[in-house]
């Protein structure tokens, strides 16, 4: 069996990121995603992790597993991740969400050996429209000047994460 690769000591090869699967994620119930492919095509949108009537409290990490193994499986392997990391929340709950969502990226990136790196709000408000407390109107206009069609905020906050990935190598310049 492989071990994993601690995610802090993995560093692309300069040029790696361009071409290879690399992934967006503002994590939430209501996930927003960004996946460039392999040959460079971008697609994105949202993911519903709300919990049913009679689901358990695990199931919404279930299903983000399930989702997450499927996007690898068909549009992958996915090279790298970068995500929202979100320090304040609006509620107990949203926190709770984040923070099962969190642990469950972690560790099913961490038994593939897959990079992960979260990005603060802050910098990727800024990388995307200038100011690093801007509204989810100007995240989602930013988006629109890129050319994308994003569903909500959550879409266009994983597009601002994936391009300041592209533009940045990842945070390495």
């Amino acid at each position: 069996m492989n071990t994993p690769i601690p995610a802090q000591d993995v560093r692309p090869e300069p040029g790696a990121i361009s071409r290879s699967c690399i992934l967006g994620l503002d994590l939430g119930t209501t996930t927003g995603w960004a996946l460039r492919s392999h040959d460079g095509l971008i697609t994105s949108g949202t993911v519903n992790f709300r919990l049913g009537r009679f689901d358990g409290g695990g199931m919404r990490y279930l299903r983000f597993t399930n989702w997450l193994t499927e996007l690898d499986r068909l549009s992958g392997p996915i090279a790298a991740i970068w995500f929202e990391e979100v320090r304040r929340h609006a509620g107990t709950d949203a926190a709770h969400v984040f923070g099962g969502l969190l642990a469950t990226l972690t560790a099913w990136a961490e038994l593939r050996g897959i990079p992960y790196q979260g990005v603060p709000v802050g910098t990727i408000k800024r990388h995307a429209t200038g100011k690093g407390n801007a509204p989810k109107e100007a995240m989602i206009a930013a988006a629109r000047a890129r050319g994308f069609s994003p569903a909500d905020d959550n879409e266009a906050d994983a597009i601002a994460i994936l391009h300041w990935a592209l533009e940045t190598n990842g945070g390495l310049g």
